[in-house]
């Protein structure tokens, strides 16, 4: 997703409000119990050509840290100006390959939905989807990195990106919501200035799949009895740099009316992982009292939803460090920003 307007004016004071969170959010916590499960998340990078450059550097960097047990990528894997071509698709996946531990990733809008626009090749975004598929997700139900590990997919309906897992009492779901309005924006380097009924039918699709794979992840996450939840997308459903159009964000509120639905009826905690507005935010979006609530139609509060979003583009400074804290603390999860080598 490209850099809005409004984004260089708020870069320096939401940086700097950000880590401003509640007190009861355990954030930069390391866990004391040995046997617990820490994880590395990334997102919008590598963007030009400088960060191609620094990127296998900067696995190294997290390969190096013995604590790491997997690595999440959360979509954008080029920045918006640049071509979406096979060369470069597989340049990066050679890049994942050299994680080396299980890799995770979801895609992004920059990879396929904008790859319309003539500086991207003017190319039929489905087409580049398909190609994302063909490239990134070759054995469905198994993850990236030199040592992989199984993950449950949704390739059986067309959708092998969309998994989940389950790392101690905790439920994953990698699901495949973007910018752009969810892919639902005109392709206008294609001379389109609406949404085409193909285009159409292919979010309603990937958003059905996307519901499904909420649902089923929450409730075998109560079945369980886990301790919580945690969701990972590209899209920044409440992206705080901009006042959104309903033509911004229209197509993700049947998902977030029943990510509200699920995560109120949940015991646990849950968290959101996002990338797409590159600025590192940690908030509850749908907590009384948010102007989200309206916006999306969700007529209760959500208490038990908190949501974080990565550094990345020309922010990416940084890498987040996860853990699943000792049983008993009172936060599921804590994390640390961890900045990338020189």
């Amino acid at each position: 997703m490209r850099l809005r307007p409004a984004l260089a004016v708020l870069l320096s004071a939401t940086a700097a409000t950000a880590v401003a969170v509640p007190a009861h959010a355990d954030q930069g916590g390391v866990p004391n119990d040995k046997s617990q499960y820490t994880f590395a998340l990334i997102g919008d990078v590598p963007y030009g050509a400088e960060q191609i450059a620094k990127f296998p550097t900067w696995i190294k960097q997290i390969n190096a840290d013995p604590a790491i047990s997997s690595v999440v990528h959360v979509g954008d894997i080029k920045n918006g100006s640049s071509v979406c071509s096979d060369d470069y698709f597989a340049m990066i996946k050679r890049d994942f390959d050299t994680f080396a531990k299980p890799f995770v990733y979801t895609p992004g809008d920059n990879e396929w939905t904008d790859c319309h626009r003539a500086n991207n090749g003017a190319y039929n975004p489905l087409e580049r989807l398909d190609a994302v598929r063909r490239t990134f997700f070759p054995q469905p139900g198994r993850t990236m990195g030199q040592k992989q590990m199984n993950v449950d997919s949704q390739a059986s309906i067309g959708l092998p990106e969309n998994v989940s897992y389950r790392i101690k009492d905790v439920s994953f779901a990698a699901v495949h919501v973007v910018g752009s309005n969810d892919a639902t924006q005109p392709w206008t380097g294609l001379g389109e200035t609406t949404a085409n009924p193909t285009q159409l039918a292919a979010e309603k699709a990937r958003m059905n799949g996307a519901i499904a794979l909420l649902r089923q992840t929450f409730a075998d996450a109560a079945k369980r009895g886990d301790r919580a939840v945690v969701v990972m997308q590209q899209a920044d459903m409440f992206d705080p740099t901009y006042e959104p159009t309903e033509g911004d964000i229209s197509a993700f509120r049947p998902y977030v009316q029943e990510l509200a639905r699920l995560s109120n009826a949940f015991a646990g905690q849950v968290y959101l992982f996002n990338g797409d507005s590159h600025i590192y935010d940690y908030d509850q979006p749908l907590a009384a009292g948010s102007k989200w609530l309206a916006k999306y139609g969700v007529t209760a509060p959500v208490t038990n939803l908190q949501r974080v979003t990565c550094d990345g583009s020309g922010n990416n400074k940084d890498w987040l460090r996860i853990s699943i804290t000792k049983k008993g603390s009172p936060n599921t999860l804590s994390w640390t920003r961890v900045p990338y080598a020189a």
